[in-house]
């Protein structure tokens, strides 16, 4: 049968029926282990038992208003984002992408209201920011860039962890008004930003009167063991754009902005239909409360311990295996050679993950992942990668 869907997508030869915890069913009744959790989404894995009647509740209640009255769930979630960043406010949008746009709005802005014309906004190789027009100006990927030319001017675009260029970018520019980049880069492979790259960018920033802006849509809300990966540095951001796990699977982005920015934009500036509807609030607000309630920024520290562990127990004297890198539940398996094939034999072994940078095996399992699951995980992908390395 001849599928509507518009063709933008590499998808498996399955659908997804129904899940539970970290387990998942395709309509032909196979079960997988989900090691992908929807590309970090699904934070409390399928089916949580307090997220299910809760959601059950508000869908009953109230799913969408506008923004012209007053949203006491927007006002909840935003309280409870600040108290937990340090941050100042909150705009409320409905995916990464737009989070991020809206950052870029910030930071051009910012540069306007201190008489800059043209802002421009150090970004960085290998970055993935999203698919809009601005966003993927700012992205690092040449493939994802390709075909919809003319990029956006205004992005300087830097190396990673190279501290030296963003000082030598700062004596000679005097139109930068931001830095932008992932905390740990997802897409681009899961690549950390080292954390005294962190600590000295937030330096720089000060000194030159910028705004950091922290790209924490993947690596944020409890994924690596923290709210928030850049708090392993101990610092705070200017704008934090945040998406994906915050809701649990319900769409909902959010940018979370400190002194410096959060008074930027104003009422007309910037808007939206569905960000911060009651459904994506309310799945926000138990989302955090149920991480709370279950000890899971501890638990993902500790099961991405384990996870890395077993790991590198199994395949750390694979010839062709090369590191993990990443920290909690957001790990990268690095492979010395494309290893695209691996999504379909994951798959048939009864495992979902996903392959991102051509050679890097990426593992987002849901924050309520089990001991007991860690090891499966583990046990189903250590043969499949040694077998695959040693092949002719």
């Amino acid at each position: 049968m001849t599928s509507h869907v518009m063709n933008t997508y590499g998808r498996l030869p399955f659908a997804l029926s129904h899940g539970r915890g970290c387990r998942v069913w395709d309509t032909e009744g196979r079960e997988y282990l989900d090691a992908l959790a929807g590309i970090a989404v699904n934070t409390l894995g399928h089916a949580h038992p307090k997220l299910v009647p809760a959601l059950q509740e508000q869908v009953a209640k109230l799913i969408h208003c506008c923004n012209y009255y007053q949203m006491p769930l927007q006002e909840a979630l935003a309280d409870k984002l600040c108290e937990i960043s340090g941050l100042q406010s909150v705009f409320f949008c409905n995916s990464g992408l737009e989070a991020n746009e809206g950052a870029l709005k910030i930071a051009r802005k910012f540069g306007h209201d201190r008489g800059i014309a043209r802002p421009q906004v150090i970004v960085y190789e290998n970055a993935f920011h999203g698919r809009s027009i601005a966003t993927l100006s700012a992205t690092g990927n040449p493939k994802v860039q390709k075909g919809f030319e003319p990029l956006v001017e205004g992005f300087v675009r830097l190396p990673l962890n190279d501290i030296a260029r963003v000082r030598e970018e700062a004596r000679r520019n005097p139109d930068v008004v931001a830095i932008f980049l992932e905390t740990i880069q997802g897409e681009g492979g899961i690549n950390p930003t080292r954390l005294d790259v962190l600590r000295e960018l937030r330096a720089v920033c000060d000194e030159h009167g910028w705004l950091l802006m922290l790209d924490e849509v993947q690596c944020g809300v409890g994924r690596t063991g923290k709210w928030f990966a850049h708090q392993w540095a101990g610092i705070v951001p200017d704008v934090m754009p945040l998406a994906k796990g915050l809701g649990s699977g319900v769409p909902i982005g959010a940018i979370v902005a400190g002194p410096r920015a959060a008074q930027v934009l104003g009422p007309g500036n910037h808007g939206t239909t569905f960000g911060g509807n009651p459904l994506a609030m309310r799945a926000g607000i138990e989302t955090l409360r149920i991480m709370e309630e279950d000890g899971l920024l501890e638990h993902a520290r500790a099961m991405g311990e384990r996870l890395k562990a077993g790991l590198l127990e199994g395949l750390g004297r694979v010839p062709g295996f090369v590191e993990v890198r990443g920290q909690g539940l957001m790990l990268g398996v690095q492979l010395d050679r494309p290893c695209g094939m691996l999504l379909q034999r994951a798959a048939d072994a009864g495992l979902l993950l996903s392959v991102t940078a051509d050679s890097v095996i990426r593992l987002l399992p849901a924050l309520v992942i089990t001991p007991a699951e860690v090891d499966e995980l583990v046990a189903r992908l250590v043969p499949l990668v040694r077998d695959f390395l040693v092949e002719p």
